[in-house]
């Protein structure tokens, strides 16, 4: 019970009872520092979304204050400046989200309800969302779906997962790439992998990727980066339908697999 760095020593006839008693210690001693770290996290996250709140916020202020004093302004003047009070007010709703999105996230446990889902059909909706994303950037994305694909499971949920996915992989995509969607059903296992051609993402950032409020982007930049929580939920979506998310990146080459039980495993 004492909070000691030494192993537990006993005499040699207890030798299995302290292999056991250090096992113990370990395991409370890296959950706890796993707490500590998320913590920190955390609280790192609140300091940088209370920043970035105020960024945009300062912005509307600043925007509205020009329209308020000067009643004349010229009209093409007027909308640029109401156009770019609105931007900065989406993001800032944005950001408020995110704080709602903590609580939400540590709150509540997620519960699915199933149903049929043709997932070849859902793919193309999600991209087709992205569609201007994809444009800002020249992007362009590639589904290459098994026909007839059907998948029981929470849509709404799952439709988040995906959309998440594709957003990371526009975020960090080069310009002019294509971004590759796979989805098919192989010996009773579904399989979808989500691929993009940018930065090669470094072995400890794959280590923590799908931990909370952990982001990719260090340098913390406004427009992209979000809470840290996307992949963390995903994560958490996929697991409560029975299966599993992983990342790897090599070479430029960045994929995000998911992989759910197949049709005759599913519970419907």
């Amino acid at each position: 019970a004492q909070e000691s760095q030494e192993k537990i020593s006993l005499c040699s006839e207890l030798g299995f009872m302290e292999n056991q008693l250090n096992h113990i210690k370990g395991v409370l001693a890296q959950r706890s520092k796993d707490a500590q770290e998320a913590e920190q996290r955390k609280n790192d996250l609140v300091v940088y979304l209370a920043h970035d709140l105020k960024t945009p916020l300062t912005s509307v202020i600043g925007y509205l204050s020009l329209l308020a004093e000067q009643p004349d302004m010229d009209k093409e003047q007027r909308a640029k400046y109401i156009g770019i009070s609105l931007e900065k007010a989406n993001r800032l709703e944005e950001l408020i989200n995110e704080f709602f999105e903590i609580t939400r996230f540590n709150l509540q446990e997620i519960q699915v309800q199933r149903q049929a889902l043709a997932l070849d059909f859902m793919l193309g909706q999600i991209v087709e969302e992205q569609y201007p994303q994809c444009q800002a950037k020249s992007q362009k994305v590639d589904i290459q779906a098994q026909a007839g694909l059907t998948y029981y499971g929470d849509g709404p949920k799952l439709a988040r997962v995906f959309s998440n996915l594709l957003k990371n992989a526009i975020a960090y995509a080069q310009e002019n790439s294509v971004i590759t969607i796979t989805a098919q059903e192989k010996d009773n296992v579904i399989t979808l992998a989500f691929t993009n051609y940018g930065a090669t993402l470094p072995p400890q950032a794959l280590e923590m990727i799908f931990q909370k409020f952990y982001r990719l982007d260090s340098a913390r930049s406004a427009s992209t980066g979000g809470a840290g929580l996307g992949l963390a939920i995903a994560k958490e979506i996929i697991k409560a339908h029975g299966g599993d998310i992983e990342a790897q990146s090599h070479q430029g080459c960045t994929t995000f697999t998911v992989t759910l039980p197949g049709l005759s495993a599913q519970t419907r």
